[in-house]
């Protein structure tokens, strides 16, 4: 079984010479609960980690996700294979696990693409986009917005003029499944060796997409609720899927909860390049845009330029970013410790 079908590409051929004898590569395609399904050149197999590897993992984000290159010994007769480490990750796109906690979870690894889908019915929400664009943008693959379910949508040119507003260089396709229309402009984002993900809200439709490309159910889908359009939530695990044609998907539950991680000021300046120019232009170099003179936001927001609600979700992306980076330096701080700490009983055991 050739894994350039599932995605291998001149990446992991670097990684190659790496393998001992009894190791091969696999990649992984779902999880579940601490047990992950592989794909190798010889099958797929239920795949855990090994001791060694949970004893030196530092934190959740080190243990496998969905796309991820592993190196594994495979156990044929048992169906069954051991993860001894994970292959470094070109890219990946995370967020904060939901709750009070602040942990990271990768929702894909190793993308190439990854496509934003908005629906253009009643889930039409250009400040949660900008979100999503901010975290693309950090993830290393390159952002698509997919507007889906475009059937549906009366004002079309409104709705994708307001997404060019904000989604700067990035490539926009309208879609629908049901009219079979936007399939064709899909093509040039798969190929061999690349991997693309489908991330959105609950009900925007990844899965009918999936299943389009497909051209068969392989995705189960809800019909939408009779009162509002909106979707119901289908998708419960993140899945990758090799379609007929050869595509490599990731197929995401939607997400209701969507904090940043690790966003970077250079993808927040990508996400609101307007602003950044506009900043640029002020008469101080460390202009808060507040009260000072020669503001050229506090102008573009006086002559309407630049709209409040744009404004206010830079702003608010912003604190979301100060603060994350200072919680995860307070948890930098306790895996060195704890780090540290493995080290020193390791060396005692060791003299004992």
């Amino acid at each position: 079984m050739k894994l350039e079908k599932y995605g291998r590409n001149q990446y992991i051929e670097k990684c190659s010479l790496t393998l001992n004898h009894d190791q091969s590569f696999g990649r992984v395609f779902s999880e579940y609960k601490g047990q992950y399904k592989l794909m190798t050149e010889q099958g797929s197999y239920l795949a855990e980690v090994t001791g060694k590897f949970r004893h030196q993992a530092n934190g959740r984000e080190d243990f496998p996700a969905v796309g991820d290159w592993v190196v594994c010994r495979e156990r044929p007769s048992e169906h069954k294979a051991a993860i001894d480490r994970v292959l470094p990750r070109f890219s990946k796109f995370s967020r904060k696990a939901a709750g009070s906690t602040t942990v990271e979870q990768i929702v894909a690894a190793n993308i190439d693409t990854a496509f934003l889908v908005m629906a253009l019915n009643h889930d039409f929400n250009v400040r949660r986009l900008e979100r999503y664009l901010t975290m693309a943008w950090d993830s290393g693959a390159n952002p698509v917005v997919l507007l889906s379910k475009a059937d549906l949508c009366a004002d079309l040119d409104a709705k994708v003029a307001s997404v060019q507003e904000v989604a700067f260089g990035v490539p926009i396709i309208t879609v629908s499944a049901i009219a079979d229309t936007g399939k064709e402009q899909l093509g040039a984002y798969f190929g061999e060796g690349k991997t693309a993900v489908f991330l959105g809200s609950s009900g925007v439709g990844k899965s009918t997409i999936a299943n389009w490309l497909c051209g068969e159910i392989i995705q189960k889908v809800n019909a939408a609720r009779a009162d509002d359009d909106r979707g119901r939530h289908t998708t419960t695990s993140r899945e990758l899927i090799v379609l007929p044609n050869g595509e490599v998907i990731i197929d995401t539950p939607g997400m209701r909860e969507l904090q940043l991680w690790t966003a970077s000021e250079d993808s927040l300046d990508h996400s609101f390049t307007d602003i950044e120019t506009l900043a640029a232009r002020c008469r101080f170099r460390d202009c808060s845009h507040q009260n000072e003179p020669g503001c050229a936001v506090q102008e573009a927001l006086n002559t309407g330029a630049l709209s409040q609600s744009r404004y206010d979700s830079y702003l608010k992306l912003q604190r979301e970013l100060a603060f994350i980076r200072r919680k995860n330096n307070v948890q930098e701080r306790l895996k060195e410790k704890a780090r540290w700490k493995k080290i020193h009983k390791a060396i005692r055991k060791k003299h004992e």
